[in-house]
């Protein structure tokens, strides 16, 4: 089994392990804070130093919390995100803003996160205009309260007009960079390459459409066909959909958001596990995308 390589997340100086974990599920109602505190302490140590939450993922930063308790949180880096707080959902305001994020600090039991992402704006001009969520980041980021400020959005729009401003060091895209879907890799990265932006490619099993449950053949055909593909050769999808996107042309990470110690560990296996040149070579041949 391979071990995962650091990786540079842009020109923000932090080197994650390629593999992040998205802890939105460890925040679910069908995990206890016992497992869910099991599940994240497994993925750091396996190496998974990246940690991604939100308030918007109900539990998840009271349980990544209790699980950074008793020296942990000096093993990780440690990012959230607002403007999506239950609260103050869409309310990038400089005071929302500021609330969100000393509320995450108290949650996450810390006095310092490594990045807060802009999460989900329905318009990018607004957490961008002057006084609004960005410089009050900027003026938190100046008083040492985090390191450094992102935007979570899935539209490529708004990728492009948030790294113009120069201050945006991390985007994170999702479901546009899996073996479904490749579309960002037009449009966001390249720009990210030129600029210095770290990415951080989240959903790589395609929220549960390439994590091996068979998918819908009508609502999601390719993605069916793909699964119908592995199963007829004994190959497993996630191996293939994970590794895919740890192979993308990027200064960042993947991510993938397991919610139990069991797939946290499925997930690092799929990461790690051996896939031959020769099954890459047929999955690129039928479907036109692979390593």
């Amino acid at each position: 089994m391979a071990e995962l390589e650091r990786r540079r997340l842009g020109n923000t100086g932090m080197t994650p392990k390629a593999l992040g974990l998205g802890c939105a599920f460890f925040g679910g109602n069908n995990v206890s804070d016992q497992e869910a505190v099991e599940g994240i302490r497994r993925a750091i140590e396996l190496g998974l130093d990246y940690l991604d939450t939100s308030p918007l993922y109900s539990e998840s930063e009271r349980r990544v919390g209790l699980a950074l308790e008793g020296g942990w949180r000096e093993r990780i880096y440690l990012q959230t995100k607002t403007g999506t707080h239950p609260e103050k959902r869409g309310d990038f305001s400089a005071a929302a803003t500021r609330w969100s994020v000393e509320n995450s600090l108290r949650l996450l039991k810390t006095d310092y996160l490594d990045a807060v992402l802009i999460h989900d704006p329905p318009d990018i001009e607004t957490p961008l205009a002057p006084g609004n969520a960005l410089d009050e980041l900027l003026r938190m980021k100046e008083e040492g309260i985090i390191g450094h400020i992102g935007l979570g959005v899935r539209q490529h729009e708004f990728h492009r007009r948030a790294i113009e401003t120069g201050h945006i060091e991390i985007v994170l895209s999702y479901l546009d960079y899996t073996l479904i879907d490749q579309s960002v890799a037009h449009t966001t990265l390249p720009l990210a390459r030129e600029q210095g932006v770290g990415i951080i490619l989240a959903s790589a099993l395609g929220m549960g459409r390439l994590a091996g449950p068979e998918p819908d053949p009508q609502a999601e055909p390719k993605a069916h066909a793909i699964w119908a593909w592995c199963r007829q050769r004994g190959v497993e999808i996630r191996h293939l959909a994970l590794q895919f996107c740890l192979a993308a042309p990027i200064a960042g990470i993947a991510m993938s958001g397991p919610c139990t110690r069991l797939q946290v560990e499925e997930v690092y296996e799929a990461a790690t596990a051996q896939v031959s040149a020769e099954v890459w070579q047929d999955f690129k041949a039928e479907f036109g995308v692979g390593l």
